[in-house]
């Protein structure tokens, strides 16, 4: 399969340097080319991953997630190799983060996370980067520093995408616990319970995982909202 890809590229590249050649179609291939390297690229990382027992993110979700911690790592935005997924496609009654080294290839964590409250009850389905919404923002993070605040232990964020999650530090949009985070609350109420936006933890895992996780290691909440997608100059 590589070998065949190569020998695309060789001929793409001889087309685009033949005067005689329509550059246009070749041109249009080679980025089709690119692209498909990016998406094997993506596909080995994701199956050499060691899922560690438990689940994994969805490919497409997993794919966005690389792409754009490849590009914050490169521009020095990130400086741990911990690549923290939240895909808010999924339900809130189902382990939906991921905590996985990019080192060792190994799934370290898959847990519960809930969502803001105006975002949507058991499904998440609208964002926002706006104070006061009590909703929860899409893109790419950094993570922060510890601090202690009402809800315990917790950990800074702050948004690295404009106009996306941008206000997050300024929203008070941290990782801590939260009771309502657990599966007692779900048999409870059918749902995960519901932040003011901030993806929330539970109480027995919040500690372990932000200390984890604390200096600028990289977070990306994904859903498939096609505004999002468009706009996101770490995802084009």
């Amino acid at each position: 399969m590589i070998n065949n890809f190569f020998t695309s590229i060789f001929f793409l590249l001889f087309s685009l340097t033949n005067p005689g050649t329509n550059t246009e179609v070749p041109v249009a291939a080679a980025k089709a080319a690119v692209t498909a390297e990016t998406a094997v690229t993506a596909m080995d990382v994701y199956n050499g991953i060691d899922a560690n027992g438990l689940s994994m993110p969805e490919f497409e979700c997993f794919s966005k997630a690389l792409a754009g911690y490849n590009k914050l790592t490169e521009k020095g935005a990130i400086k741990k190799h911990l690549l923290t997924v939240i895909d808010f496609s999924k339900s809130s009654n189902s382990k939906r983060l991921w905590i996985i080294d990019m080192d060792a290839n190994k799934v370290l964590y898959n847990t519960l996370v809930a969502h803001g409250r105006n975002s949507g009850n058991e499904f998440a389905t609208t964002f926002s980067n706006e104070q006061s919404s009590n909703k929860s923002s899409l893109g790419f993070y950094a993570t922060g520093e510890l601090y202690v605040g009402k809800h315990g232990q917790s950990l800074r964020l702050d948004g690295l995408e404009k106009g996306i999650n941008s206000n997050a530090r300024a929203r008070a949009v941290v990782m801590h616990a939260a009771d309502y985070v657990s599966e007692n609350f779900i048999k409870q109420h059918t749902r995960l319970g519901r932040s003011l936006g901030c993806p929330a933890l539970p109480n027995n895992l919040n500690k372990e995982i932000i200390k984890l996780i604390t200096g600028k290691s990289c977070l990306f909440i994904y859903h498939p909202t096609k505004s999002y997608l468009k706009t996101s100059k770490l995802l084009s």
